[in-house]
């Protein structure tokens, strides 16, 4: 058996406190010499700094079971950044109120504040800039199976 990402994800997943924290993504380098493995994880009110160090020593310990003391490897749990695109749906959530920028299977791009999220999509109402004319807001329902990226939008406003 080797450090995978689907094999860290599971550990990842079963080390998370009840209810509290979801994961986001697992990466694994491919170096041979010493893997870095990387865990994103969020909660609905966010992730702290405690709550990725605990994280980090469940996983560290699950993997030292498996793999034995010996493996050499790195590992680093955090937080996805802000420009780290959303992919749960628990992290849409949590944006609620907030500006996104959504890329469509189609190609096409909606930008918009995230309104509400439903058991299957989104809500955005999506600005509609035309010449000359303020900007006016239009309802879109947007699936999750129809989302390829979606980002917050930053505003320095």
């Amino acid at each position: 058996m080797a450090l995978t990402a689907k094999n860290i994800r599971a550990m990842a997943e079963a080390s998370l406190p009840e209810g509290e924290l979801f994961i986001v993504d697992v990466a694994v380098s491919d170096s041979t010499a010493r893997p870095k493995v990387t865990v994103l994880a969020d909660g609905e009110q966010g992730i702290t700094i405690d709550q990725c160090a605990t994280l980090s020593r469940r996983i560290s310990k699950k993997i030292e079971e498996a793999f034995g003391e010996e493996l050499s490897y790195t590992i680093e749990v955090s937080s996805p950044g802000v420009d780290f695109p959303l992919t749960q749906p628990q992290q849409f959530k949590r944006h609620t109120g907030r500006s996104l920028k959504v890329k469509l299977q189609d190609g096409t791009e909606k930008t918009g504040k995230l309104e509400e999220v439903t058991d299957t999509g989104l809500n955005l109402a999506e600005e509609v800039k035309q010449k000359g004319k303020k900007v006016t807001y239009v309802p879109v329902q947007i699936p999750f199976g129809d989302i390829v990226k979606a980002n917050v939008v930053i505003s320095f406003k």
